[in-house]
């Protein structure tokens, strides 16, 4: 899809992959609605800088668990731009327990990470689906998943779930919504940045070393290497669709 003149609606986009996928959009000429929940400074300079770049942006809050929230954003964007082409499912949540403690998280927390992480997303693109399909070009929708819901390893065992849940649900959407709406997903690794930073503490820069001489690749990701991803799935070929894509300097296949 060649995507300027065109409108988006990224999630989560005050920081990190939201932010870096938020401005990338920008850059190519297409007008983003900068959805936060809590990063309201944030998201609102993200807008501002996206503004420069010559485009409609504007920062909308919105907690993607919540139906009606969702709703309400999709009909901002579409107030504010008369169209929507793209939407990027990024927003995110966990809590960082380590595996073997099962006790770690309980029903809120498991709550929590799947309603962010799997069920608004869901929410999210059934509230779009129409707009998405009136353009000319029909629509694109991209997850930002992870590498937790490949492997197994990650944050918590409920954060992996809930992206083995949105993997699936990647296929399912694409399979329902096409011929006119392609459905992605992106599988980052390790993402050098502040949210890991504050998740791992104390152990982050040990961790990303050992991620880094474990890649073949020898590199972790970076938040614009992630929206560098999602961008090709969105202006790339139009052929693709259904398919999960890890981004994570060979990981996957580290032995």
């Amino acid at each position: 899809m060649n995507i300027e003149g065109k409108a988006a609606i990224v999630t989560g986009a005050g920081t990190g992959v939201g932010r870096a996928t938020a401005l990338q959009l920008a850059d190519r000429g297409c007008s983003v609605l900068v959805n936060y929940s809590r990063s309201q400074e944030a998201a609102e300079a993200v807008a501002a800088e996206a503004e420069k770049r010559g485009v409609k942006a504007l920062a909308f809050k919105a907690d993607v668990s919540q139906d009606e929230q969702c709703v309400a954003m999709v009909r901002e964007a579409e107030r504010a731009f008369g169209q929507l082409d793209v939407l990027v499912n990024n927003a995110g949540y966990t809590k960082f327990v380590p595996h073997a403690q099962l006790d770690g998280l309980d029903a809120d927390d498991w709550n929590r990470i799947l309603n962010v992480n799997l069920v608004g997303p869901f929410q999210c693109s059934r509230a779009a689906r129409e707009l998405l399909r009136a353009g000319d070009d029909g629509g694109e929708i991209v997850m930002t998943s992870s590498v937790a819901g490949l492997a197994g390893t990650g944050s918590s065992i409920a954060y992996c779930a809930s992206k083995a849940g949105l993997n699936n649900l990647t296929v399912t959407l694409a399979r329902v919504l096409g011929p006119e709406i392609r459905v992605n997903a992106v599988a980052p690794g390790f993402i050098d940045g502040e949210w890991l930073a504050e998740g791992l503490g104390e152990a982050y820069e040990a961790i990303k070393a050992g991620m880094e001489a474990k890649a073949p690749l020898n590199k972790v990701t970076t938040p614009e290497d992630i929206a560098d991803a999602i961008l090709s799935l969105i202006t790339g070929t139009d052929l693709i669709t259904g398919h999960v894509v890890p981004v994570e300097g060979g990981m996957l296949i580290a032995q």
